[in-house]
């Protein structure tokens, strides 16, 4: 009877070995993906309301390139920039005021998460 035990011991530490190891994310992941879908708005509103000032996708291209996120990661940064496009892309056709509202708040948000996250964890 004794083995009984030890074998369903054995078992479960086979178990947890086997479980895939998962990431732990940095501690600035949050304001990563807030910023992320930060971006995703400006890009679908910048040219809405004053086009061609600035290509938002090579920015979030550039900031992913920086942070050299793992796979998981990089996708869930890519899945917060398109869901801050397609928030915007269901409200909006053209330039409104609340949609130019809405980018001038986008951008004073987006500076102070980037500048948050820069000073907080930048080497």
């Amino acid at each position: 009877m004794r083995r009984f035990p030890l074998f369903f011991r054995s078992l479960a530490v086979l178990a947890l070995m086997t479980q895939p190891v998962l990431a732990i994310d940095p501690p600035y992941q949050e304001e990563m993906e807030r910023l992320s879908g930060i971006l995703g708005s400006l890009y679908f509103l910048q040219p809405l309301c004053q086009p061609g000032v600035e290509d938002w996708r090579a920015q979030m291209e550039a900031l992913i390139a920086l942070d050299q996120p793992d796979e998981d990661r990089r996708q869930r940064l890519a899945g917060a920039f398109n869901d801050g496009y397609g928030n915007y892309a269901r409200l909006y056709r053209s330039c409104t005021v609340s949609a130019n509202q809405a980018l001038t708040r986008l951008l004073v948000e987006a500076e102070a998460l980037a500048r948050d996250i820069h000073a907080r964890y930048a080497e």
